[in-house]
């Protein structure tokens, strides 16, 4: 009868831990449901897209902070994938383009979730800038003859990109 008992306590503490290393492979799984590009980067410590408009807002021309955000693709150049516009919430969004030119991103990129890190700054583009990336964004003659006017925009430089699958 102890040995009934002895085995039958040994098995069920065979199935827990089996049972506990398989949820620990799922949420292992999750995190490599994401295409790298650039410099490899993780999913750890990753703000939101609100948090980091707030970030955003604090800025003055000059500055610069290391940034790690979640959010997602608006836009991205339909020449190269050479830049993206990140959503931003309360209708404002983020230019971001790459470290040295060194990556890309797909060009049917838009809609995607992303974590970029970077660099995050605001700057002030030009009138030619802007229609620059009006015409690498698919944008017609009229909507590009309708750049008049220079935009102060929230920019990031991306060392690293995560993109969901």
């Amino acid at each position: 009868m102890k040995k009934i008992l002895i085995v039958s306590l040994c098995f069920l503490f065979v199935m827990a831990c089996k049972e506990n290393k398989t949820k620990v492979d799922e949420s292992a799984n999750e995190k490599l449901a994401y295409t790298s590009y650039g410099q490899k980067i993780n999913d750890d410590n990753v703000i939101s897209k609100e948090l980091a408009a707030k970030k955003f807002s604090n800025l003055k021309e000059g500055d610069t902070i290391n940034l790690k955000f979640a959010s997602t693709i608006n836009e991205v150049c339909k020449e190269k994938g050479c830049w993206m516009k990140l959503d931003l919430g309360n209708n404002k969004e983020s230019m971001v383009r790459f470290k040295d030119y060194g990556f890309f991103v797909p060009l049917n990129a838009d809609h995607k979730e992303v974590i970029v890190n970077g660099k995050a700054f605001v700057t002030e583009i030009s009138i030619d800038q802007l229609k620059h990336y009006a015409k690498d964004g698919g944008k017609t003659e009229e909507e590009i003859a309708a750049i008049t006017e220079p935009e102060f925009t929230y920019a990031f430089e991306a060392d690293g990109v995560l993109m969901k699958q």
